[in-house]
């Protein structure tokens, strides 16, 4: 499943946010979070357009460098896979076990989460 670069960088952002800095969390906050343009986060932040966009570029570089060492994206993705496969193997062939139908339901909710 390919992703845009927003909803990537909103993903790797909710997974790693606390391993950045409050700079870094803000401006990513405010670009990819909260939708201001550059020009918006420079006039708010009192510097440059281009400082924003290095900021920008620096912090996503740094969220991609920890899913890289991590994974914690792609193992959550896999794991949602398998869970869907999971839900329609049970749906298809034990639907008349309610306890397994159970079971899945609470990991489809936990995998939503």
């Amino acid at each position: 499943m390919d992703i845009d670069e927003t909803t990537r960088v909103n993903l790797l952002y909710n997974f790693y946010h606390s391993l950045l800095t409050k700079k870094q969390s803000r401006y990513l906050d405010l670009y990819y979070v909260e939708d201001f343009s550059l020009s918006e986060i420079a006039e708010q932040l009192e510097v440059s357009r281009q400082a924003v966009l290095d900021n920008l570029h620096r912090s996503v570089n740094l969220l991609e460098s920890f899913e890289k060492e991590l994974g914690l994206v792609e193992k959550t993705q896999e794991i949602d896979d398998i869970a869907e496969k999971l839900n329609q193997i049970v749906q298809t062939k034990y639907a008349n076990d309610k306890e397994l139908l159970k079971l899945v339901k609470r990991i489809t909710k936990i995998n939503e989460m």
